[in-house]
């Protein structure tokens, strides 16, 4: 089978990496890929944001399957049009894809399914929103409405850290097109997790757990990032935990989206809260997620090929999904300046000793080529992963090698898997 995975992040070249172990796997392409994905793959120098072109180049080259890696193309109905030509693709279409794209959506969405959530209010202008917001108890968090890279969140610990966050919406306009709606929700207390469901319209197969790092800082301190870290399992959840988040959000999610008439197919990206009162959303994201997948995927045993397939048809439950029985943890390195204004095209310099050891993975997020060398091209540049028998093993392992990986300004944090 040839198979093509759309995006450029470490995200993608953990799918390129995972796909690569099948048996029916020919060929592997990666559109637009990076340096690390054209180590394993065949890397397409296309933008991925011309639909059109990307189905007439999978027709031209005969891809079995597509597999979307970031929201983009998904809240842009790539899904749709590859359906529409007849080509296999993994990932919800558009109108399923609004539960990311909207966040506004998504909420009124959990509400009308009285799936458990913070309580919310929507709005379209700064002075309503300060106007509701004075009369709320603080800290309160404040969401951008469309796609923002994970950036678009807000938690607010006074009144001035309201008004500069709707000063940056509102005024300086820093979401464009993304914060001309906002969603101001209730701050929840508690430990986040990140649930994945491989959905097939119907059904679906839960993943393990896993847990993200959003903030820039140890200690979650600092703005909001695309995320950090992660690791899984995460250890303090327990099965009956598991099997009341598959029965209160999950299963009434699909039940919901199938109601409004449009099945979710793809892998449902669902963050939680788990509060005092039980288990709430935090949001929905309508594909894998970056640092999440780097952790998860190694540690599926189960051919990953099969299982796109069997939610494609219609036949997730006829798979058995099967985990090594290991932790992962994933460091983020990121440039320095990010979130805000990373600084790029550092060399990166990465020990012979670490590409060569078993026990840990790289994935290449935002790097380029300079003739022979990496260098760095985005925030988030480059991902460790390491295996180990506990997730303390794994985490102390992680950081024992984090030192073989340099680059000018190279920020981590340094609490990633330390405490569960």
């Amino acid at each position: 089978m040839k198979i093509l995975v759309i995006g450029s992040g470490g995200r993608e070249h953990a799918l390129v990496w995972a796909i690569k172990k099948s048996p029916k796997v020919d060929d592997v392409y990666c559109m637009p890929g990076n340096p690390g994905t054209s180590e394993i793959a065949i890397n397409v120098d296309m933008s991925i944001k011309d639909v059109d072109a990307i189905a007439d180049w999978c027709v031209s080259n005969a891809i079995d399957l597509t597999v979307v890696g970031p929201e983009a193309p998904l809240v842009e109905g790539i899904v749709d049009t590859f359906e529409k030509r007849g080509i296999p693709v993994f990932g919800p279409s558009k109108d399923a894809a609004r539960l990311e794209g909207s966040k506004v959506f998504a909420k009124n969405f959990l509400q009308k399914y009285s799936i458990p959530t913070a309580s919310h209010a929507s709005f379209s202008d700064a002075k309503d929103a300060m106007d509701f917001i004075k009369t709320q108890k603080i800290p309160i968090v404040i969401k951008v409405d469309g796609l923002a890279a994970g950036k678009g969140v807000f938690i607010c610990l006074n009144i001035d850290e309201v008004k500069q966050a709707l000063d940056k919406i509102f005024v300086e306009k820093f979401f464009g097109e993304a914060g001309t709606k906002i969603v101001v929700e209730e701050y929840m207390e508690g430990e986040e997790i990140s649930i994945f469901a491989l959905c097939d319209g119907k059904d679906a197969l839960i993943m393990n757990p896993s847990r993200d790092h959003k903030r820039i800082f140890d200690n979650d301190k600092g703005p909001n990032t695309g995320g950090m870290g992660a690791y899984s399992p995460v250890p303090d959840i327990s099965p009956d935990l598991m099997k009341n988040i598959e029965e209160n959000i999950v299963q009434p999610t699909l039940r919901g989206m199938e109601e409004e008439g449009y099945p979710y197919k793809g892998v449902l990206f669902v963050g939680i809260m788990l509060t005092s009162e039980g288990s709430k959303v935090l949001e929905y994201n309508i594909r894998f997620g970056d640092p999440e997948a780097q952790v998860i995927l190694p540690l599926l045993k189960t051919d990953v090929l099969e299982v796109f397939e069997k939610c494609i048809e219609g036949k997730v439950l006829d798979l058995d999904l099967n985990w090594k029985n290991e932790y992962a943890v994933c460091l983020v390195l990121t440039s320095k300046g990010y979130p805000d204004n990373p600084s790029l095209g550092s060399i990166i310099r990465i020990d012979e000793k670490i590409k060569k050891d078993p026990e840990v993975l790289i994935f290449h997020a935002g790097t380029s080529f300079d003739g022979p060398e990496y260098i760095t091209s985005g925030g988030r540049v480059l991902n460790i992963v390491v295996y180990g028998k506990t997730l303390a093993n794994a985490s102390e392992k992680l950081y024992s090698k984090v030192s073989l990986v340099s680059f000018d300004g190279m920020h981590y944090r340094k609490d990633i898997g330390v405490k569960s």
